[in-house]
Parts: C-alpha cells; sequence; structure tokens
C-alpha cells in the first residue's frame, strides 16, 4: 500500500478508471460480438460508436479500430448486394466545351 499521500490519490484515481474502462470494454466487445451475429444496421452502427469510443479512451489502438469498422462494413456491404437489384446503367451525356485560347 502507498505511503505518501500523492501515491494513495494516484491508487484511488486508478480504481476509479479501471471500473469504468471494463464497463466501456465489456460494452464495445459485446457490441461486436452482436454485430457479426446479427447484422443489422442498428447493431453494426452501435458497435461501430463504441469501437471510436474506445479509441478515445486509448483502451484499443486506433488501426485495430479501423480494422474492426472495415469488417462491420463489410458485413453490411455484403447484405446490401444481396439485397440490391440490379438496375440497368444509366447513359451519360458529356456536353464538349470549346477551350479558350491563351494569347501570347
Amino acid at each position: 500500500m502507498p505511503v505518501i499521500k500523492s501515491a494513495k490519490k494516484k491508487l484511488r484515481q486508478d480504481k476509479k478508471r479501471e471500473k469504468v474502462n471494463k464497463v466501456l470494454r465489456t460494452a464495445f466487445r459485446d457490441a461486436v460480438k452482436d454485430a457479426q451475429k446479427s447484422k443489422t444496421p442498428k447493431d453494426i452502427l452501435k458497435a461501430i460508436v463504441l469501437t471510436d469510443k474506445a479509441v478515445k479512451k486509448k483502451l484499443i489502438h486506433k488501426n485495430k479500430a479501423a480494422r474492426i469498422k472495415s469488417n462491420l462494413s463489410k458485413l453490411t456491404n455484403a447484405k446490401i448486394q444481396k439485397t440490391k437489384v440490379v438496375e440497368k446503367p444509366v447513359k451519360k451525356t458529356i456536353k464538349k466545351t470549346k477551350s479558350p485560347k491563351s494569347k501570347r
């Protein structure tokens, strides 16, 4: 146990922070697992938000968060592609414009 007053305060702060971080970490992990199982846009969005919060609190590295968010967005895109109806391509007309001649 710490003897110095500042060390005692630091220990109290660390215990509080540990509790808050544990709650956020478990919520983040559960949200990611739920999103991967259910694959609903609502669950995926919730997991992405909690991932960003975990990065902000420095619970996970930003590159890990990017990888997780990428995998979650792939789930959304895969689901959309399965349900999407194939549409006919639309022709675009390109308007030709005269380029101004430069005077030298």
